[in-house]
């Protein structure tokens, strides 16, 4: 299984990208496009239509400002769409959050925080662990690493504190 991205600009990149990392590190493929709900409908149709097809599990849904995308594409799917307000506007992305936060019943869309596009795929690595163990053993282990690294960190602190007694 893969996870499908799609961003309805160019510029959404360079947020999306810690999601393209964050699916490699856990050897999730991934395919990338760009498209528009308003200016390439058609393309966005035919890619959310016929994704599960390509062997995507989930879609991760990327978009700025009124963030019209991510409805749009779970619109066309059964798949499990998340979506990712970017912060494009003077709004700082709490347009694209709240449009994307409050779709209608019956047509759900996850949504992460505003940039939050390491989180969306976690959570997409989430939906596709649950029929795959060997992934459920990636994630485990990769909170394993979380916590320990906040020991560590607690241990350093605690050192410093017990210095600057002395």
């Amino acid at each position: 299984m893969k996870v499908a991205i799609i961003m309805g600009s160019d510029s959404d990149l360079p947020v999306m990208e810690p999601a393209v990392k964050t699916l490699a590190e856990f050897g999730v493929g991934c395919e990338v496009i760009v498209a528009s709900a308003h200016r390439t409908p058609d393309k966005v149709h035919e890619f959310a239509a016929t994704a599960a097809e390509r062997g995507v599990g989930a879609i991760i849904a990327a978009a700025g400002a009124a963030a019209h995308l991510p409805g749009v594409v779970a619109s066309f799917t059964t798949l499990p769409v998340i979506g990712v307000p970017v912060n494009s506007t003077s709004l700082g992305g709490l347009d694209a959050l709240l449009s994307i936060v409050q779709m209608p019943s019956g047509i759900p869309v996850a949504t992460m925080a505003i940039n939050g596009a390491k989180n969306a795929a976690l959570f997409a690595v989430q939906i596709l662990a649950a029929a795959n163990p060997g992934l459920r053993e990636k994630l485990t282990s990769y909170r394993g690493q979380m916590a320990a690294e906040v020991e560590r960190k607690a241990a350093r602190v605690a050192a410093e504190m017990q210095k600057n007694k002395q």
